[in-house]
């Protein structure tokens, strides 16, 4: 079967991710701005030097459990054991330096009492920011775009057919079907009966929303931490991915990223309206 040829996808899931690095929120309808989805990786975790803190180095981070106010004026952590903490978002504050993969961006601190809740829950010096409303971040990709702290594009998108895929492989191997959430995806889709047909994606509408290709999800240790216990639990998937996933560029790929062409709200069970399919990439 041709990527032309297949079969309507609908959105069978959605997640916004408020503080990056730290738990989804599932939803059943979302506004898709520019950035992504609203309030997607709003918020960032830094150490005392400003530098973003990620389940790569700090895996406790998956055990942080954001909510977002309905007028975005509060947000509250909550993790086991730790309580919660409330917080009155700043946008105006003094701007500060951060650093995220090297680079360096200004930030709004969200104050003493989110520092020291998360330095609590962390075991680290960390401080709570989020993005300014003049962040103009630029992400890459075939359709360049924006976003907030996401990694590399405004959202990222995983259907079903690529992760029966993946847990067929890793049966093979002898191990566990691993949940969604370990790849922490904004959209997932069902109806593809052939995996990976999200890599050759190039421009859809779903819901009023329009969206464009940006690149491949590239995987990172992150995936192989247990998200309900902020517990390292590889080899896997990495290693049963490097198997059969592995870009020309290097790394793995599963799933991939979009840039936002129009903005507009979405749903679960809205279907997928393709305008424009494409070869894989590597």
């Amino acid at each position: 079967m041709t990527a032309s040829t297949a079969p309507t996808a609908r959105v069978v899931a959605l997640a916004s991710y408020p503080v990056k690095g730290c738990a989804g929120t599932a939803l059943g309808q979302a506004v898709l701005t520019p950035a992504g989805l609203a309030h997607d990786r709003s918020f960032m975790v830094v150490d005392d030097e400003g530098v973003f803190r990620s389940q790569r180095t700090d895996p406790l981070l998956a055990t942080v459990s954001p909510e977002v106010g309905a007028d975005g004026a509060l947000l509250t952590l909550r993790a086991p054991g730790t309580g919660e903490v409330v917080v009155e978002v700043d946008t105006a504050g003094p701007r500060r330096g951060v650093e995220m993969f090297g680079r360096p961006y200004r930030a709004v601190d969200q104050g003493p009492e989110a520092a020291a809740w998360l330095s609590e829950v962390l075991g680290a010096p960390s401080r709570l920011v989020r993005v300014p409303p003049e962040h103009g971040r630029v992400t890459d990709g075939l359709t360049p775009g924006t976003a907030g702290w996401a990694d590399g594009a405004a959202l990222h998108l995983l259907s079903r057919s690529s992760l029966a895929l993946l847990d067929r492989r890793l049966a093979e191997r002898g191990a566990e079907p691993l949940p969604v959430n370990r790849f922490r995806p904004n959209v997932v889709v069902d109806g593809w009966d052939e995996p990976h047909t999200e890599d050759r994606l190039r421009r859809f509408a779903v819901g009023d929303a329009e969206l464009a290709y940006a690149k491949p999800a590239v995987r990172c240790a992150v995936t192989m931490v247990a998200q309900e216990s902020g517990t390292k639990a590889g080899p896997e998937p990495l290693r049963t991915l490097a198997s059969y996933r592995r870009a020309a560029a290097g790394g793995v790929v599963f799933g991939a990223k979009f840039s936002v062409l129009r903005p507009g709200k979405l749903s679960v069970g809205d279907e997928l309206g393709v305008a424009e399919w494409g070869e894989p990439e590597g």
